[in-house]
């Protein structure tokens, strides 16, 4: 990783931090950011996205954001998601760079410097790779499951490690910011639109208060909104299966065609047609649902003009 540093005190840094009922860390979040920050004189705002918080964390951010001129507020109108928050916080941002963390402290803000000194080497995205995860089991597998996804439809190297906390360059941010898509995916995105990706170790701490908001149900849904918004792969494997299907259907057609001509001319198996007809019935009724939401999820990226909607911004 040789070539010549960049001097980091020669680029504006944005913060985005998506926030979600986190009333008793957000507040040492942003005092932290703001104090590693100003340590080291570097130039920075910090944009804070409440996303359909009702704990009393906008209430936080927003007070902080009037007493300090370089935050910004962002309450949304509803809880659209972790990606939809950052993509606020993107269209918001002026940085050079703009670099995305959580609001628990898991990720600790010093080691955001990691992340600049790494890209100061030229880098258009530098994810940070945790030493040691501080996770529940199901998160890790949910994110190895991510992982694989990740290397088939976005390109990931296989020795390249992502995470939610990493820097952009601004014009890996402008390609993110034009795409017109309803679901974003951000490190998906992040990895589509760069070519000099890293990664860096960084230490990752174990909340503080409160549990993940990550639960079974929200990976999921992660994993198939991916699966659906940027691939085709539901509907290939569906449509091998329906051709599998379709080929023992027609060598079962033949042998039972066989059997009445030259066996017994008496009716029988009708056991065998109700399994085969639930069977069939139920693939066709499943593939028709895959094709629905295929649908679905075009026209929703055709015609919303807006994944999501602020309802204030602090400073107005």
């Amino acid at each position: 990783m040789g070539g010549t540093l960049l001097d980091r005190y020669a680029f504006t840094y944005s913060v985005v931090i998506p926030v979600f009922n986190s009333v008793r860390v957000v507040g040492a979040t942003v005092d932290q950011v703001v104090e590693v920050f100003e340590k080291e004189g570097l130039s920075f705002e910090l944009i804070l996205v409440n996303d359909g918080s009702h704990d009393g964390s906008w209430e936080i951010i927003k007070n902080k954001a009037r007493g300090d001129s370089r935050l910004i507020a962002l309450d949304l109108l509803h809880n659209y998601g972790q990606h939809h928050a950052n993509l606020a916080g993107f269209r918001e941002a002026s940085g050079d760079y703009v670099i995305t963390m959580d609001d628990d402290l898991q990720n600790p803000p010093d080691q955001v410097l990691e992340l600049i000194d790494e890209a100061m080497r030229g880098r258009d995205v530098v994810f940070g790779q945790f030493e040691h995860k501080q996770a529940p089991g199901y998160r890790r597998l949910g994110s190895k499951a991510i992982t694989m996804i990740n290397r088939r439809i976005f390109g990931q190297p296989p020795d390249l490690a992502v995470s939610n906390f990493r820097i952009l360059r601004r014009d890996v941010v402008n390609r993110i910011c034009a795409s017109r898509t309803a679901h974003p995916y951000i490190t998906g995105q992040a990895l589509l639109y760069s070519r000099n990706r890293s990664h860096v170790p960084v230490r990752h701490e174990p909340r503080a208060v409160g549990r993940s908001n990550y639960n079974l149900v929200r990976i999921a849904r992660l994993v198939l909104t991916i699966l659906f918004s940027y691939s085709s792969y539901p509907m290939r494997l569906g449509a091998m299966i329906g051709f599998a299907i379709s080929g023992l259907s027609f060598l079962l057609g033949g042998f039972y065609l066989a059997r009445g001509i030259f066996g017994s001319p008496h009716v029988e198996g009708w056991t065998t047609l109700v399994v085969l007809l639930a069977i069939f019935n139920g693939f066709t009724i499943a593939l028709l649902s895959m094709l629905g939401e295929y649908v679905t999820r075009t026209l929703n990226a055709v015609s919303a003009q807006d994944t999501y909607h602020v309802s204030q911004r602090v400073p107005e």
